[in-house]
């Protein structure tokens, strides 16, 4: 495979150069600098910063031909050649040409590479951890956390060389020691675990066996209890460890015992300080609700509602599609469904989100809308509501567009309760649909 240079994969803009025009330039526009051809890396055709040579003796850089090599690629780009070794040499001369072109040129030299760090520097790391972790010594723990932290912030490349080598199990194992022999209060172990959430935070998804060992009873009272004392960095740490903790349901079951657990995610709904605790705590909220009706209850008894349908006004789409799904389990229970019919947001809210957000978005309004309207009791109030804020015309436009069969089935339904009473009713337009686009 031969790559072939062009002129704009060769051009480097002098944009972030400190240069002045050229005298005669009457435009004064910025100038395009030439990068002499064996700077560019064949792969990604810019300029490399870690320049490395194969064994067919073509420079690379490091990143681009790392990649290629874990595709399962086992020949040189340029040659084709089948490679004999997979070593990758740095080619310090064309890093320090690289540079002293930089320098004629007034371009930012380019940092200094750093070693890649090898799958044995981070087994041994890992298991000074273990060991730190078994003696209850905090202070070696951290050191050590701290230097797999410093790798991972060195590259990405640092970063798969240390999730592969299972380092998330050991992380979470130490943390899980530690939660269980310590109050987490004292600085250095708050140091500790805040350390391991970071790092545990660019490791995600987790694997079965560390959200096993986060899942404990220990651990997450230690998690519940950062997210009631600590900063805003810890807790964000926290929510999010907590967060890929709930994936698993059984821990979902351990997180409810937690005192307090159903109170601080709430707090973070009512009082939002950071997007990220909002969402997540949604999310977990979600899970709580999964596990029993027992929880909804709950919740709804702690003003989630409320707090809920508050959270999806002037919001993203992201927190929108939680907070909806939210509301979707919080009225599967009576007491939810009676605090969503004394509050007035609640259908001019759902029916704004129906096409509004997302397909996720869509069928959790429609799933909302559909049991409010269905209720014996206050059912035909919903429906006029529904009706006067322009449900109806909505919906029609959602069985034009296209959407899941579950949720045609359930805005068919909403549209035969509805049908009966358009006359009494005047639909006011909510939202302009000539820009609407079919999904399919």
């Amino acid at each position: 495979m031969v790559f072939g240079w062009n002129n704009r994969g060769r051009r480097w803009r002098a944009d972030n150069a400190s240069r002045e025009s050229h005298e005669g330039d009457p435009s004064g526009g910025s100038l395009e600098i030439v990068v002499p051809g064996h700077f560019m890396c064949p792969i990604s055709l810019e300029m490399m910063k870690d320049p490395v040579t194969l064994s067919s003796g073509i420079a690379y850089d490091r990143e681009s031909i790392e990649r290629w090599l874990e595709d399962g690629n086992f020949t040189c780009p340029v040659t084709n050649q089948v490679l004999r070794s997979f070593d990758l040499i740095p080619n310090h001369t064309i890093w320090r040409m690289i540079q002293d072109w930089c320098t004629e040129n007034r371009f930012s030299r380019i940092p200094t590479p750093r070693v890649p760090v090898t799958p044995c520097e981070v087994t041994e790391v890992l298991a000074g951890i273990s060991d730190a972790a078994w003696q209850g010594d905090s202070f070696a723990c951290l050191e050590l956390v701290q230097r797999i932290k410093k790798w991972g912030g060195e590259s990405e490349r640092n970063r798969r060389c240390i999730v592969v080598n299972s380092s998330a199990t050991s992380l979470t194992l130490a943390f899980t020691r530690f939660a269980a022999a310590s109050s987490c209060t004292e600085k250095t172990d708050t140091e500790l675990m805040e350390a391991l959430m970071s790092a545990l935070n660019w490791m995600f998804p987790l694997g079965s066996e560390a959200r096993h060992h986060l899942g404990s009873p220990a651990a997450l009272r230690c998690m519940v209890q950062y997210l009631k004392n600590g900063n805003l960095s810890i807790q964000r740490n926290a929510i999010l460890v907590l967060k890929e903790v709930c994936r698993d349901s059984q821990n979902t079951l351990a997180l409810v015992e937690v005192e307090g657990v159903h109170e601080i995610l709430l707090q973070f709904v009512k009082h939002p300080i950071h997007p990220a605790l909002t969402k997540a705590s949604l999310s977990i909220m979600f899970c709580l609700i999964a596990s029993s009706d027992k929880q909804s209850r709950r919740l709804v008894g702690l003003g989630a509602v409320v707090a809920v349908l508050e959270s999806l006004v002037d919001t993203d789409k992201s927190q929108s599609e939680k907070a909806l799904g939210v509301l979707d389990g919080l009225i599967g229970c009576e007491e939810g469904m009676g605090e969503a019919y004394s509050n007035a947001l609640t259908v001019p809210l759902i029916v704004k989100k129906i096409l509004h957000v997302s397909e996720l978005a869509t069928e959790y309004s429609i799933s909302i809308l559909l049991n409010l309207c269905r209720h014996e009791g206050n059912g035909k109030s919903a429906m006029m509501e529904a009706l006067q804020v322009g449900a109806f015309q909505k919906l029609l436009v959602l069985l034009q567009v296209g959407c899941g069969n579950e949720t045609r089935e359930k805005g068919t339904e909403l549209l035969k309760l509805m049908n009966p009473y358009r006359d009494e009713m005047e639909c006011i337009e909510s939202v302009d649909f000539k820009n609407l686009k079919r999904s399919f």
